[in-house]
């Protein structure tokens, strides 16, 4: 299958859907609540920022400016005419970009913030190449995933092995930020809604009309069945793993 019909049946399977990975409005206000309070010279940076359900809560629950990030296109297109329907293009700015090289200046925001993204370039990596965009002071928020148990079944730990084999205990994961030069202000797991009713139950709906409307194609086939095996693994083993927000500031 080549790279540019495996990008369109992507973004073809998960278009429509509220958000592009688990998580709520409500865990992001949480997380949020944990901060100093923000005004309206405060810069917000939102990395790996999808269609911005988060992007909207936090200009809905801060007076800050708030740049996103994302580096494909309709999402960014699609957050910018969303802040305009909603006044609020003043504040809320979306922009193309990748988040491995992101060209703002030293210093140029008190918050960066990432939920459900930094897996794509991984905590370490995403953590030491973001910290010199940070004011003194500056905090950096995101979701990664964890184990929550010690020794998954065998399904499970083989699936995220495959999936993402930079999994780690919250633990581990924890002294790894520690290390990295961040301290933890808190820390907590997605809500079990966050991951259904934000995200995979609207997956669900998405994955089997996908798979009607392709019927016998063996790409769009197989990536249907990649998406069916996620929803399934989490059906079955999310008492195994979690994704936790991690609120963090500069040591």
């Amino acid at each position: 299958m080549s790279s540019d019909r495996v990008h369109t049946l992507f973004f073809e399977l998960f278009s429509g859907l509220p958000r592009q990975g688990p998580g709520s409005s409500e865990s992001t206000h949480r997380a949020l609540s944990s901060l100093p309070q923000l005004n309206g010279q405060s810069r917000i940076l939102d990395i790996g920022c999808g269609t911005g359900a988060q992007t909207l809560a936090l200009a809905r629950y801060t007076p800050a400016k708030v740049v996103a990030i994302d580096n494909h296109r309709p999402f960014v297109v699609a957050l910018n005419e969303q802040a305009s329907e909603l006044a609020i293009a003043d504040r809320v700015l979306a922009c193309e970009a990748d988040m491995r090289t992101l060209q703002f200046e030293d210093e140029s925001f008190d918050l960066i913030w990432s939920e459900g993204a930094v897996y794509n370039i991984g905590v370490e990596a995403a953590l030491k190449a973001w910290r010199h965009l940070l004011r003194s002071e500056g905090h950096l928020v995101f979701t990664e995933v964890c184990w929550r148990k010690r020794n998954p079944p065998d399904e499970c730990r083989s699936f995220w092995e495959d999936e993402y084999p930079k999994i780690r205990q919250r633990e581990v994961l924890l002294d790894d930020i520690k290390k990295l030069g961040y301290r933890v202000i808190d820390h907590f797991p997605l809500m079990a809604s966050d991951w259904w009713d934000e995200y995979y139950k609207p997956l669900q709906r998405n994955v089997d009309s996908f798979r009607r409307r392709h019927l016998g194609d063996h790409d769009a086939e197989l990536l249907c069945d990649l998406c069916q095996r996620e929803i399934d693994i989490w059906l079955k083993y999310s008492e195994f793993y979690d994704y936790e927000f991690f609120v963090t500031c500069q040591v």
